[in-house]
């Protein structure tokens, strides 16, 4: 008696992600709204970051995926020679004109984070502040972040976490308006784990804390409203739906808003947890 063989038909493996296709997007949606609007509300942060880098009168500072400006500023009133970089010239211009009103000496040039236009060891720091999270392929940003660092310099990241209240929104609009297939999510630039793979093999040392920013409005109404009209991935993720599907997201964000709310009264403040880490190169 002969047994017949079967043959199984090998499945084909998934086509990698158009990153190109994904960048054009991806600047396309912070194009959109006005982050400026949303950026100004983070600045504390920046602050914050360039004391944990210990930063230094004198020192060549690169801020990528820059904004309008929130860690530049905060470099150039420490005296440090800043250049501040985005690939959406009119957050650039936001930036200039807020440098200007505080009479700071900022340079700003449009630059993609994966394809830094500096050569090697051009700066003693680089700083990003909810910004190189965003970029497609992680690890070729992280190595642009490495090369274009001296040897001994530092790294400055302020990155949402994935368990924080900012995780949870990209979750919950990801339900209605699914992110590329293929890509790691931006919040694992919030994982301790994630930044080791990353940038572990160029660091002398890395250190990360945890903090917080608030998030203070009016009510979970006047956030929707606010962030949805100035932030490019929720802005984006309204008009991607029709009516129905946007009242049900409207409701979807009230609802984790409230649960979030540590005010407890009318008012607003939800308490964003993101990491802040120093990576020594």
């Amino acid at each position: 008696m002969q047994t017949a063989t079967i043959q199984s038909t090998p499945i084909p493996a998934p086509a990698p992600p158009d990153l190109g296709a994904i960048k054009a997007r991806q600047q396309a949606t912070w194009a959109s709204g006005d982050f400026g609007q949303v950026g100004v509300r983070l600045q504390i942060v920046g602050e914050s970051l360039c004391e944990a880098v210990d930063l230094l009168s004198g020192e060549r500072v690169l801020d990528v995926a820059a904004g309008n400006g929130n860690a530049s500023l905060a470099a150039a009133r420490r005296f440090a020679e800043v250049t501040s970089t985005d690939y959406v010239p009119a957050l650039l211009e936001q930036g200039r004109l807020r440098a200007a009103a505080d009479r700071l000496e900022i340079s700003f040039q449009p630059a993609d984070v994966e394809r830094l236009p500096f050569p090697d060891a051009s700066f003693d720091v680089v700083l990003s502040t909810f910004g190189v999270m965003f970029a497609p392929d992680q690890a070729r940003a992280a190595a642009e972040l490495l090369r274009v660092t001296r040897r001994g310099g530092r790294i400055g990241l302020a990155c949402w976490t994935p368990e924080g209240f900012l995780g949870r929104l990209f979750e919950t609009m990801s339900a209605f308006v699914p992110p590329p297939a293929g890509l790691e999510s931006p919040m694992a630039w919030g994982s301790e784990a994630r930044l080791s793979e990353l940038f572990g093999g160029g660091a002398s040392e890395i250190r990360s804390t945890r903090r917080t920013y608030a998030f203070r409005f009016r009510s979970a109404e006047h956030w929707v409203e606010f962030f949805r009209s100035f932030y490019g991935p929720t802005h984006k993720a309204f008009a991607a739906l029709d009516g129905a599907s946007q009242l049900a997201l409207e409701a979807e964000l009230i609802s984790l808003l409230r649960v979030w709310n540590a005010h407890r009264g009318e008012a607003l403040v939800v308490p964003g947890e993101y990491l802040e880490t120093v990576i020594r190169k």
